[in-house]
């Protein structure tokens, strides 16, 4: 069971998330929040594995609210993605930055939302979409205080950098094996090992280190 929060000020969202949601076999809603203070306190209290986070809310922003869970030691297994209306806002690579394990446009359809959700909540990140990609792309190159050099850059080995790379352009674990000609799981024990010496929550945030760091 994939225990859902959803975070957003407007209610007909939330009705149709949570319509969405109760028809669907394998999710539980287990709060609703109209502002980011209330996101952050819910998920404290609830402790849901997916948080749908609206970016403009009332009192602290997405982002804020974001932060706070994504920093949580307590939240440790939560994930948020980051709900949008526009394919190309400005405040979601922030929200990518800062620890979102993705995003998703609020017209999205129901059953991409839902394989989000359950992506996520596997541990996955929603890179597929070459949106995701290119929207991380600009905002890398149009904002110089964003490229900035991991500090743990240099521990990468010279096969964790060409993996990295290779995240960065979207490829899954076993398309990267197939480009390497290395085996799966080899492939996902260099992924593994580059997240954890770049303290990268997930993928999302391993592809963002590699377009500030110059690897992509």
């Amino acid at each position: 069971m994939i225990r859902v929060l959803i975070a957003d000020d407007q209610d007909l969202v939330r009705m149709g998330l949570r319509a969405l949601l109760d028809a669907e076999e394998g999710f539980e809603l287990v709060g609703e929040a109209t502002d980011g203070l209330a996101a952050v306190s819910t998920a404290i209290e609830v402790r849901p594995d997916v948080v749908l986070m609206d970016i403009r809310m009332p009192g602290i922003d997405g982002l804020e609210a974001t932060r706070r869970i994504v920093t949580d030691a307590a939240l440790a297994d939560t994930r948020v993605i980051v709900l949008t209306a526009f394919e190309h806002d400005e405040y979601v690579f922030e929200a990518l930055r800062i620890g979102a394990s993705g995003f998703m446009l609020k017209d999205s359809p129901p059953t991409a939302l839902l394989e989000a959700l359950r992506t996520v909540a596997a541990g996955g990140a929603l890179l597929a979409p070459s949106v995701t990609r290119t929207l991380i792309a600009k905002f890398v190159s149009t904002s110089p205080r964003s490229r900035i050099t991991h500090p743990q850059l240099d521990q990468l080995t010279d096969r964790e950098r060409e993996i990295v790379t290779l995240v960065a352009e979207g490829l899954n674990n076993q398309e990267i094996a197939a480009r390497l000609v290395i085996s799966p799981a080899t492939a996902r024990t260099h992924v593994s090992r580059a997240m954890i010496k770049l303290s990268a929550r997930d993928r999302a945030q391993l592809v963002v280190f590699a377009f500030q760091s110059g690897l992509a």
